[in-house]
């Protein structure tokens, strides 16, 4: 089979209608994948961990700090801190009495430092799906025309049966006019 470039200006105009030229870089991908008639398998950036450090540690923090785990955690925690500061009050063992000025502190200080971090993490997450989205497109948009193909195809093989089938009709007919003819002789 053709691969050239003659093979993707084909396809081009026959799958889409435009010349291979006026297609997006995206749709020329899908053309020259289908002229290749090569699998499109995994797309190689989506599978790859090509995150820094602090890009894991974001994650990670992210993944921990949007949890139920976290919550009940944190939840507990609150409660102690606010049970052992409310009911060692009399033995001096509070180390931050009513109203817990210094809990307000460490928890603005734990938002103020824990939302960008989630904001990262969901940001890069947004982009990896962007391009999984791509490539699910690319994917679905070449096995849309691929299917396209395989109809055009089928249409010409159908086409090409039924002509043949016609042909071998017509000499049937002939064949039968000749009979015919002889037989009206004969009487």
């Amino acid at each position: 089979m053709n691969n050239g470039p003659n093979r993707s200006e084909e396809l081009a105009q026959g799958l889409l209608n435009s010349p291979y030229g006026a297609l997006s870089p995206l749709q020329k991908s899908v053309i020259d994948l289908i002229a290749a008639e090569a699998p499109s398998g995994a797309d190689p950036i989506l599978s790859r961990d090509d995150r820094t450090f602090g890009q894991r540690l974001a994650d990670r923090v992210a993944s921990i700090g949007g949890s139920w785990g976290f919550i009940i955690g944190f939840g507990l925690a609150l409660i102690l801190w606010i049970s052992w500061n409310q009911f060692t009050r009399g033995g001096h063992l509070a180390f931050d009495p009513y109203p817990f000025i210094f809990l307000n502190l460490m928890l603005s200080m734990l938002a103020a430092i824990q939302a960008p971090v989630i904001m990262m993490s969901q940001n890069r997450q947004s982009a990896q799906d962007r391009r999984a989205a791509e490539h699910d497109y690319v994917v679905n948009l070449r096995a849309e025309l691929e299917i396209m193909h395989l109809h055009d195809k089928m249409d010409a093989m159908r086409n090409l049966d039924l002509a043949r089938l016609i042909e071998a009709q017509n000499q049937t007919i002939e064949l039968l006019n000749i009979q015919v003819a002889k037989l009206a002789e004969q009487r």
